[in-house]
């Protein structure tokens, strides 16, 4: 049976195929076992709501049919990005394993709240 750290390039890639039936252009994606980061392409004519909804609901069908019990959490983060901060952030994206080496998504995701200024409770970010 296959890890699901050893799918997670096929699910990536399986990600991008879903981008490109529902044309929402997937530039990048990656992560970890607990995390997933994509930068997207979003057309004024899909709300982000229904394209996270058709992500995950997709990639959770297709890591069933591998075998694997998995669930997205209840909620997700997203950013918009400007132009001049994409090979930033396709950089990002390309070496989550040496971001998580230093700090967890955890403690990663929490700094990126704060400079961008979310109000958030931190008890209550990762709850289930």
């Amino acid at each position: 049976m296959i890890s699901f750290q050893e799918l997670l390039p096929k699910l990536f890639a399986y990600l991008h195929g879903i981008g490109s039936n529902i044309k929402v252009p997937v530039i990048a994606s990656g992560g970890r076992p607990n995390h997933v980061h994509m930068l997207i392409v979003l057309p004024s004519d899909v709300t982000l709501a229904k394209a996270v909804q058709t992500f995950e609901a997709n990639s959770s069908r297709w890591l069933g049919e591998h075998d694997l019990e998995f669930a997205w959490q209840e909620g997700y983060g997203a950013f918009s990005v400007s132009a001049s901060n994409r090979e930033v952030i396709l950089h990002y994206i390309e070496h989550q394993a040496e971001h998580h080496a230093r700090r967890t998504f955890e403690e990663e995701f929490m700094t990126i709240l704060r400079k961008c200024g979310i109000k958030h409770e931190a008890e209550t970010v990762f709850a289930a």
